[in-house]
C-alpha cells in the first residue's frame, strides 16, 4: 500500500525553487538551476549535538529524477524508524542503488535538450544499448569497476575503435553522474584504464571522403544541368556552395534573402554550431529561384509535401550516373583544392567558405568578420569555372 503525503507526482515535476514539505519530515528541495532532490529531517532518539540539543539532522535520499515520490516516502519512513530506535541513519541506512542501465537512461533523458538533433541523442544511447547494457546494464552502478568496463571495451577496441572510444566516453559520463548523485565513490574506472594504458594503442586510419578532381567538375556539372530531378538541382547547388548535405537539404526559404543574395544557415544545422552566411552567385540563384513556384517550406522539396529530399537522394543520383569513387561530401574537398591551386586565395577565406573554424579562440575573438565580401568574389569565380560548360550537354553515363 502506497504511503500518502501532501505532494503529488505533478507537483514534484513542476514546483519552483525552494523546500517543499510532503509531511513527516520529508522535503523536496528544488535548486535555482531546476535540480530536484529529496531530503528527510529526523531527530535521533537519545543523541544530542554539541550544544546539548536533540540531534536533528537532514539526510539526502537521492535526486528526484532517480528516486520516485513513493520511493522517497518509503526511505523517509525507514530513516524515521531508525531514528526512533536511536540509530543514526547516516551509518545504518541501506540506500537502493540503481543499475547502470537505469542511470544511463536517465542521463540520456536529462541531456535531450542539449543534443544537436534527435539522431545524435539516439546514437548516444544506442551505443550503450548495443555494447554495455548486455554486459553491465543490470549491475548496481556502485559495483562497476575496471574489469566490468574492460568487458565492454576489449572485444571491440581494435575492430571498432571509433565506436569503442565513444563507448568509453559514454560509460565514463554515466559513472560520473552516478558519483555526483552519491551512488559511487572513488576514481572513475574508465580514467584508471586509460591512465594504466590497459588497452592496446590503435593507430586510427584517417578516412577522407572520396572527391572528384576539380578539372572534371565542369563536365560533370553540365551533365547535372541537363537533368530535371530535384536531386540533380540539390547536387548542383551543393557543388557550387561547398556546403554539407544536411545544410543544403534542410535549407528553407525563410533562410534565403534574394535581395541581399545571401543564404543564412542557422547554427542548429551547422557542424560548428555557429550561424553561417553563404553568398549566392548568379548560377546559384538560377537553380533555386524557379523552385519558389512550388511554394514549399523547403527549397529542395522531396516526395512528400513540405518535406526535404532524403539524405541519400544525391548519393543515389551519383550511383545512377555511374560516377565511381566520389561522395557528395567530397565536393567540399574539390572546391578546397581548386581554391588553393587555381584561385590562390588566402587560407582564411577558403576555410571560412567551407564554414571551418579558423584560428585560436583568442584570434576568433578579435577577428569577428566572416569575410562575406571576399568570399562572394571567390564563390563567383568558382561558379563561373564550374558552369563553364553550361551550354554543352556532356553525358557521363
Amino acid at each position: 500500500m502506497a504511503l500518502s503525503g501532501k505532494l503529488t507526482k505533478k507537483l514534484v515535476e513542476n514546483l519552483g525553487a525552494g523546500r517543499h514539505g510532503d509531511g513527516s519530515g520529508l522535503y523536496l528541495v528544488v535548486d535555482p538551476s531546476g535540480a530536484r532532490r529529496w531530503i528527510v529531517r529526523v531527530v535521533v532518539k537519545g543523541q544530542k549535538n554539541k550544544k546539548g540539543a536533540w540531534l536533528r539532522t537532514d539526510f539526502g535520499l537521492g535526486g528526484a529524477d532517480v528516486v520516485t515520490l513513493n520511493q522517497a516516502r518509503e526511505r523517509a519512513l525507514e530513516y524515521r524508524r531508525m531514528a526512533k530506535q536511536g540509530l543514526n541513519p547516516r551509518f545504518n541506512a541501506r540506500q537502493k542503488v540503481p543499475t547502470f542501465e537505469e542511470v544511463a537512461q536517465q542521463v540520456h533523458i536529462d541531456r535531450m535538450p542539449t543534443w544537436k538533433n534527435a539522431k545524435h541523442g539516439q546514437q548516444w544511447i544506442n551505443t550503450l544499448r548495443d555494447y554495455a547494457f548486455p554486459k553491465i546494464g543490470r549491475m548496481p552502478i556502485d559495483s562497476i569497476d575496471q574489469p566490468e568496463v574492460m568487458m565492454c571495451l576489449a572485444p571491440i577496441w581494435t575492430e571498432k575503435h571509433e565506436t569503442a572510444k565513444r563507448l568509453s566516453q559514454r560509460i565514463k559520463t554515466v559513472l560520473d553522474v552516478a558519483k555526483s548523485k552519491g551512488f559511487r565513490s572513488g576514481e572513475n574506472p574508465v580514467t584508471a584504464i586509460k591512465d594504466a594504458q590497459a588497452l592496446p594503442k590503435v593507430k586510427a586510419k584517417v578516412k577522407h571522403h572520396k572527391a572528384m578532381a576539380w578539372r572534371d567538375v565542369p563536365a560533370f556539372y553540365a551533365d547535372l544541368k541537363s537533368r530535371n530531378a530535384m536531386a540533380a538541382k540539390a547536387l548542383m547547388f551543393t557543388c557550387l556552395t561547398g556546403s554539407r548535405t544536411g545544410e543544403v537539404l534542410g535549407m528553407r526559404w525563410d533562410e534565403v534573402d534574394l535581395e541581399e543574395r545571401v543564404w543564412t544557415c542557422p547554427e542548429a544545422r551547422m557542424k560548428a554550431g555557429e550561424e553561417h552566411r553563404v553568398p549566392l552567385t548568379d548560377e546559384m540563384l538560377a537553380i533555386i529561384a524557379p523552385l519558389q513556384a512550388m511554394q514549399s517550406d523547403y527549397v529542395f522539396e522531396g516526395q512528400k509535401r513540405h518535406k526535404p529530399l532524403s539524405n541519400m537522394a544525391m548519393l543515389m543520383l551519383l550511383r545512377r550516373m555511374k560516377v565511381e569513387g566520389v561522395t557528395v561530401h567530397g565536393f567540399r574537398s574539390t572546391f578546397r583544392d581548386w581554391a588553393s591551386e587555381v584561385a590562390n586565395v588566402p587560407r582564411g577565406v577558403a576555410e571560412m567558405s567551407l564554414a571551418h573554424t579558423v584560428g585560436s579562440n583568442v584570434e576568433r575573438a578579435y577577428a569577428r568578420s566572416d569575410l562575406l565580401d571576399k568570399r562572394r568574389v571567390l564563390m563567383e569565380r568558382w561558379s563561373q569555372f564550374v558552369a563553364a560548360n553550361g551550354d554543352k550537354i556532356i553525358r557521363i553515363a
